[in-house]
């Protein structure tokens, strides 16, 4: 399996809605993530988090893949591969 180094970009719709859902996952896959960073932008009423996230192809695309599915919730990811 392929070793990636990363940033994934999470923008959240509906907070109230998908906060714990979210949580939950990051919790799940804390081992792949090395930071995370998370703006509430009021005047847009969404959230961004930002993850700097270091593990495997399957490990990422899963933990994306779930939080994708959660509505209401955007991800965005952009991978290198670890040298």
């Amino acid at each position: 399996m392929d070793e990636r180094i990363g940033v994934i970009g999470i923008v959240v719709g509906d907070r109230d809605n998908a906060s714990q859902r979210i949580n939950s996952i990051l919790s799940e896959y804390s081992e792949i993530i090395v930071g995370r960073m998370g703006i509430p932008y009021r005047e847009r009423n969404i959230s961004v988090i930002s993850l700097i996230i270091d593990g495997t192809t399957d490990e990422i695309g899963a933990m994306t893949g779930k939080l994708g599915s959660i509505k209401g919730v955007h991800v965005k990811t952009a991978l290198l591969t670890k040298k």
